[in-house]
């Protein structure tokens, strides 16, 4: 079985790149009210149903490896389908339809059922919405693309959050009212959608124009790196270079040095140090910096090159400080952690256009956010095991994968000079 012909770009887009990439971020503001208004208040409920703090952390980790780590199975449906609005759409959906439902079950299996299924959801739309967003990207600027855009993103995740401290500041202890009022931005988002895929059914016809400047990339995407072995999968493309492997391979575990915020949230009320109302405000900062960090360290991408990502381990060790009993370090702590956050949900992506060629970016984002995933499924249990048996563990533990990470940044960037990326970056 063939994969379906490219498509071929003769549908004109009715919306400018940065218009689409605007309307796009739209969407997400709208989504991230939802799921990030959900997971801000998801540790706190689930330990109002009689969860530790190793389950809350396996929770967390697990929902992050299937909303990252099932993407690389959507990834290639995906590329081979060429389907794009579809699973995006449906993605969207699964997720604005789960969320209301979590505070109504009063049972824990039943929500963590649910919580599942919207991050499934996350997985399936996730390749495709990247893929769309890169198209629009070939003219703006691939960091400002993706920086701007998680910009519009995080903003949802501080109003989601900031929404549900206002209905438990009304209601106290009231989940399901909380968790139900998030069926409002859910709806705008599937109407939304739909309007933009109706103004622009085709967003490849964005990167026409570059496709014969990028010819010389997809050849060297072909040819990878020098001693490399190539060969052609059945589809015809060119494998990923292995650059792009380690890459991938150096994500997860800067990932698996990261703690989850429901683990983070769960040490705020477990220590009393926030009432219940406190902790989505607590997300909501997290947030603006994850919006803020995605935008400014987008646009030091696109001025730095790839250096700029040596942040993150840096930023991720200095987290660790939101794990102690002083609540001023838990607000420093937390914002800190939205840095490292907002870095990894955009700026990573951004370097995975420079290292494989556009007809297999949808199955390599799908293999980042799997590696992504994996690294965070490694963390809430390992984190959240460390953080019952002590704080210093779980502080062990993430200096060393931190300290692993930044020594796999380092390969990489010098990966990436060579002159063979060098011509894929031109």
């Amino acid at each position: 079985m063939t994969a379906p012909p490219p498509p071929t770009g003769t549908v004109a887009a009715r919306l400018r790149p940065w218009h689409f990439i605007l309307a796009f971020g739209i969407v997400s503001l709208l989504a991230d009210m939802v799921y990030e208004g959900a997971r801000s208040i998801i540790g706190p409920y689930l330990a109002t149903l009689g969860a530790s703090a190793t389950l809350v952390g396996v929770v967390a980790g697990a929902g992050e490896f299937i909303g990252y780590g099932l993407r690389v199975v959507t990834g290639y449906a995906t590329v081979r389908t060429r389907h794009y609005w579809t699973w995006t759409i449906v993605g969207y959906a699964l997720t604005v339809l789960s969320v209301p439902l979590i505070g109504v079950t009063g049972m824990l299996a039943p929500a963590l059922l649910l919580y599942g299924t919207e991050r499934l959801g996350k997985a399936v739309r996730s390749p495709a919405k990247d893929t769309l967003l890169s198209y629009a990207s070939a003219s703006t600027g691939r960091g400002s693309a993706f920086g701007v855009h998680q910009a519009l993103d995080q903003t949802g995740a501080v109003l989601g959050p900031l929404l549900l401290a206002a209905v438990l500041g009304w209601r106290d202890g009231d989940y399901a009212l909380a968790f139900g009022v998030l069926i409002v931005p859910g709806a705008l988002v599937l109407a939304l959608l739909l309007w933009l895929r109706h103004r622009v059914p085709d967003p490849l016809v964005y990167e026409q124009p570059e496709r014969a400047s990028t010819a010389p990339a997809e050849r060297a995407d072909a040819a990878g790196a020098p001693g490399d072995v190539v060969t052609r999968t059945p589809s015809g493309r060119p494998p990923l270079p292995g650059r792009f492997w380690f890459y991938v391979a150096v994500i997860a575990v800067l990932s698996i040095g990261t703690a989850s915020f429901p683990l983070l949230a769960f040490h705020a009320q477990s220590h009393g140090l926030l009432p219940d109302a406190l902790v989505p405000i607590l997300f909501a900062v997290a947030m603006l910096v994850d919006g803020a960090s995605g935008l400014v360290v987008g646009r030091a991408y696109d001025r730095f090159g790839a250096r700029v990502l040596l942040l993150i381990p840096a930023a991720a060790l200095a987290s660790a400080i939101a794990f102690t009993d002083d609540v001023a370090l838990l607000w420093i702590g937390v914002a800190v952690w939205g840095l490292v956050s907002g870095v990894l949900d955009s700026t990573v992506k951004a370097v995975v256009t420079e290292l494989v060629s556009s007809g297999s970016r949808a199955i390599a984002f799908g293999w980042l956010a799997f590696a992504r995933g994996f690294g965070l499924l490694l963390a809430g249990a390992a984190l959240g095991f460390a953080y019952d048996r002590g704080a210093v563990w779980l502080v062990i533990a993430m200096v060393a994968a931190n300290v692993l990470g930044f020594a796999g940044l380092l390969v990489v960037l010098r990966r990436m000079a060579s002159p063979a990326a060098a011509a894929r970056g031109r």
